[in-house]
């Protein structure tokens, strides 16, 4: 606290709860107090886990895009951007239970393995009259289709992308705002291979009308174009965006609040402050249940899991695992080594449960247990979500734990293949 600089990170530990919002915004506040907004060497750092995620909302790929950002689109390329809400992906989920989804295109991802509630909204995905998936290398989501189904290979952004003998280069924006150039340098995977911008530009020169605005084969020809464009639709942003790219590190991008540029209604920096400061999300030791956190391992990455092995939490060979408070461990009668079944304990109307899990010993909270991501997103309930971000409420979700009977255990470990199956 008597430091004079503070840099505040964050991640997921704080944004998935259903007051992640709320917290960042007190985390907010508290630089403010400091005055620790716009002093170098200060500030917040919100951490993602891609290389990109910030870019992409630049690049209006959101679904409710400002309106400076359309009008200048529209006024670019000559058409009229839709001012119509989509969906991020909540609202994508919540559309496909509705039947409202008549075909899903992803760029990327792993999109069906990495949502909550998955055992009740995949199973809709078979209604769909098309899936198609944009990808590297294939991935479950790929086991996740409608009635007709396109896998397309692509380029990857570590592998050389040609085009009319040049190598073509790309760029990200990382989360302290700064714009690089990525170029690859891997031989493709296959000769057979087109890159992302390809695939984008042919599916709309298949799609839209002609415009004399748009020439999609000179944009897939030469990216610096594409770039180009960038610049006119952004100017005050990305001026000189060729030649900014080459210099070392790239370029930062202009940030008001880092500026002391408040742009509110008064000019000045505004407080925010939540509607009640119980998080009902707090389970107190002894609570019939208790809040899981699920989390990744050492040799994970997102969705991507390289092996069972977590050096982090020391554990080896096993992923199907509930990391629990040894109080909590004696007081649900369990031992470690036990298999158990979790049981989501919310929406009694449609049951969530997970089996097969053992129970290890560990430094948790009281009243807390955790166990790996994706295995238990199956437990987390689409409705339980931040109300600002609609984040998937993946570090609270109240369960039930229920020792499973020797013959459960011995079914659940021959489908893992970590015993052979009885004859």
């Amino acid at each position: 606290m008597r430091s004079e600089r503070v840099i505040c990170c964050w991640g997921m530990g704080i944004t998935q709860h259903k007051r992640g919002g709320d917290a960042m915004q007190q985390i907010i506040n508290l630089l403010l107090l400091r005055g620790n907004i716009g002093k170098l060497g200060a500030g917040a750092c919100p951490i993602r886990g891609h290389s990109n995620v910030q870019g992409d909302r630049t690049m209006g790929i959101f679904e409710k895009a400002g309106e400076p950002f359309l009008a200048s689109m529209s006024k670019v390329f000559g058409f009229e951007a839709s001012r119509k809400k989509g969906h991020a992906v909540a609202d994508t989920c919540e559309a496909l239970l509705r039947g409202e989804v008549e075909a899903f295109i992803s760029m990327g991802g792993n999109f069906f393995r990495a949502i909550p509630d998955t055992d009740v909204i995949c199973p809709t995905v078979s209604r769909l009259k098309m899936t198609v998936l944009v990808n590297t290398k294939l991935n479950r989501s790929a086991t996740v289709h409608g009635r007709k189904a396109f896998l397309l290979p692509c380029v990857a952004r570590s592998e050389l992308d040609m085009q009319n003998g040049v190598a073509q280069t790309i760029t990200v924006e990382d989360s302290m705002s700064m714009v690089h150039g990525s170029t690859g340098m891997l031989e493709p995977a296959s000769k057979d291979l087109i890159s992302e911008v390809a695939i984008i530009a042919g599916i709309a020169k298949a799609t839209l009308a002609p415009n004399p605005k748009v020439d999609w084969d000179s944009y897939v020809n030469d990216y610096a174009r594409i770039r180009d464009k960038i610049e006119e639709v952004l100017p005050e942003q990305f001026y000189d965006f060729n030649q900014r790219i080459l210099e070392p590190g790239g370029f930062r991008l202009p940030n008001d609040a880092s500026e002391r540029k408040w742009n509110t209604e008064s000019g000045r920096a505004n407080f925010l402050f939540p509607e009640g400061v119980y998080d009902e999300d707090d389970t107190p030791p002894g609570a019939d249940h208790l809040q899981l956190m699920t989390i990744r391992s050492h040799d994970q990455f997102n969705t991507t899991v390289y092996s069972n092995d977590d050096r982090y939490r020391d554990i080896y060979g096993d992923r199907m695992v509930v990391m629990l408070n040894p109080q909590d461990i004696k007081r649900l009668g369990l031992k470690a080594g036990d298999y158990v079944e979790f049981q989501t304990a919310l929406d009694p109307i449609t049951p969530r449960s997970a089996a097969g899990f053992k129970v290890i010993p560990y430094d948790v909270p009281q009243g807390c247990c955790a166990a790996y991501y994706p295995e238990t997103n199956g437990l987390l309930p689409l409705a339980n979500r931040d109300r600002h971000g609609n984040t998937p409420a993946a570090k609270s979700i109240p369960v039930n734990l229920v020792r499973m009977n020797p013959e459960s255990t011995q079914i659940a470990l021959e489908r893992r293949g970590l015993i052979a199956a009885a004859s």
